[in-house]
């Protein structure tokens, strides 16, 4: 659980970006598209669930990528190479079901883009045509812009302050497609209230749509029960049911309000941070 490379891929105010190869090779020669694993930095400390964007066989090796939003993972951004996690347990969660769907949008706004990126590359191995769509709040917070450019159809950007692509929200470019064309699948990952607009619009025009979701996680394997969503009128766990679940069928209303749980301790180590 050694790692072996670290990059700080963007240090944006309070939110730095780490990007991490960990030695994990049981892991890595298990792990799928959409699975994700849980770590520890140490003995006391969260259990912080991180999907795996990559991995390397050959060396035994996966990536992961994590933004500083509470005290854990501004303690994982510190680690340098040379340390160790103190436990590191995946893969877990359903892997992803890759196929040809045929015309597939991907959307990715923020961190969620690290997700969606082993996702699309599986798809496009897959032989879907690819049109992927990246939002940020600002150009110095987008992340992995040049590989998922590389592998897509059709690639746009947004960021919120119109620094880099198109100024506004990947709902604006999604509302321009979906108005014009026909598409197979849309899959989506990034902050709840962009997922639950992406789910409305694609409910319109009746476009299957999966999104990953990052709901709160403790023990993550299904015991405490920290990660329950409703999904078609049922209680699902996020980490053993998910973490995808089809778009329309999630109320996200009650996900919206358990996520903000801890909203004002994340903002507490943020303002610490800075003072």
């Amino acid at each position: 659980m050694e790692i072996v490379e670290k990059k700080i891929i963007s240090n944006y105010k309070c939110q730095r970006i780490a990007q991490l190869k960990i030695k994990a090779p049981q892991i890595a020669k298990k792990a799928e598209p959409g699975q994700f694993v849980v770590v520890m930095v140490g003995e006391v400390g969260e259990r912080t669930p991180l999907t795996v964007v990559d991995t390397d066989k050959s060396l035994g090796t996966i990536t992961l990528i994590a933004q500083e939003a509470g005290l854990s993972t501004r303690l994982l951004a510190d680690m340098e190479v040379g340390d160790s996690l103190y436990t590191l347990v995946g893969p877990l969660g359903h892997p992803t079901k890759i196929k040809n769907y045929g015309k597939v949008i991907l959307i990715g706004g923020g961190v969620g883009i690290a997700e969606i990126y082993p996702v699309a590359r599986a798809l496009k191995q897959a032989g879907n045509y690819l049109i992927s769509i990246l939002g940020a709040k600002t150009k110095d917070l987008l992340i992995l812009e040049e590989q998922l450019k590389e592998i897509s159809d059709e690639f746009y950007v947004t960021t919120d302050d119109g620094s880099c692509g198109r100024g506004g929200f990947v709902t604006d470019v999604l509302n321009v497609l979906t108005a014009g064309e026909t598409y197979d699948l849309v899959y989506a990952v990034g902050p709840l209230p962009m997922m639950k607009k992406v789910a409305e619009l694609t409910s319109t025009f009746k476009i299957k749509t999966f999104v990953s979701l990052n709901a709160l996680m403790v023990d993550a394997t299904g015991m405490c029960g920290c990660c329950r969503v409703t999904v078609g009128g049922e209680v699902k766990f996020t980490c053993v049911d998910g973490p995808e679940f089809d778009a329309h069928n999630i109320d996200w209303q009650e996900l919206q309000v358990r996520n903000k749980m801890y909203e004002k301790s994340e903002k507490h180590i943020c303002k610490l941070k800075n003072t």
